[in-house]
């Protein structure tokens, strides 16, 4: 994904894009006792269903719409530990990346990447923020946390699937384990041919190999750590598979959004 946007991250400098905040000041403040991910939870209890998203079933309910204009009334450096504050990042992107399908954007061009992810900014604690910023400019350095890219989901087909519920400051450790279990478990999304020891892994783990190899000391290394079949998963540790890396399917992960409910959301 990032090395064919970056063909076009260099037009930011003359666009005027958003930068990242490093303070936030809601014009109408929430404590963070009175912040809650609720709103967002019966959104995708209720929209989401193994991973495939109905669209227009989350533009037409309040409960989303209620939950965004809480990312913008609290200051997520307000949030007191380092697992409230990564929830709350892994959240609101989750939720932006809805937002920007629903507002009529689109990954499945390189334009359209650029636009979803660059171009368009997201208000949050009365600042603004895109979605290619808030990964690589605010999870990735603030957190060094690689399980982040099971969580965090770009609306296509090949993300990980959605969770029909929100990450929990309290749980946030036992479901980053669990994402990360189910992506890299995926058929649809990593095989093994192990008469022919080969991986064929996510392109997600082609772009940002060093941050996994950096945790387990190297890509295969950290695969085989979730890797549910004990004698596979020493196979893949040991054994000199070959790693090749799969096509991205940018296609929609979902039902798309109604016509008419794009052109509202985006008023």
């Amino acid at each position: 994904m990032w090395r064919l946007v970056m063909l076009v991250v260099g037009i930011l400098s003359l666009v005027g894009c958003s930068t990242v905040p490093h303070s936030f000041r809601p014009a109408d403040p929430l404590a963070p006792i009175q912040f809650s991910y609720q709103s967002f939870e019966d959104v995708l209890s209720t929209h989401v269903h193994d991973g495939v998203v109905s669209y227009p079933g989350i533009a037409a309910d309040p409960r989303f719409a209620l939950f965004l204009r809480q990312l913008d009334r609290i200051d997520p450096n307000s949030l007191p530990t380092r697992n409230d504050r990564l929830a709350f990042w892994i959240n609101a992107y989750n939720a932006f990346a809805i937002k920007g399908i629903l507002d009529g954007g689109s990954p499945l061009t390189l334009l359209g990447r650029y636009r979803y992810f660059i171009a368009k900014a997201s208000p949050v604690g009365g600042a603004a923020i895109n979605l290619y910023d808030l990964e690589q400019k605010v999870l990735i350095p603030d957190f060094r946390e690689p399980r982040i890219h099971f969580a965090i989901v770009c609306a296509s087909r090949s993300c990980p699937k959605l969770k029909s519920w929100i990450y929990r400051p309290e749980r946030l450790e036992e479901q980053l384990e669990q994402s990360a279990r189910d992506f890299i478990n995926d058929p649809t999304r990593n095989r093994f041919d192990r008469e022919g020891k080969i991986a064929y892994l996510s392109q997600i783990f082609g772009w940002f190999e060093p941050e996994f190899a950096a945790a387990a000391g190297s890509l295969r290394r950290y695969v085989a750590r979730y890797i549910a079949d004990p004698e596979l998963a020493r196979a893949i540790e040991t054994v000199p598979y070959d790693v090749q890396f799969l096509t991205y399917d940018w296609r929609l992960n979902g039902i798309p959004p109604e016509m008419s409910s794009r052109a509202d959301s985006s008023r």
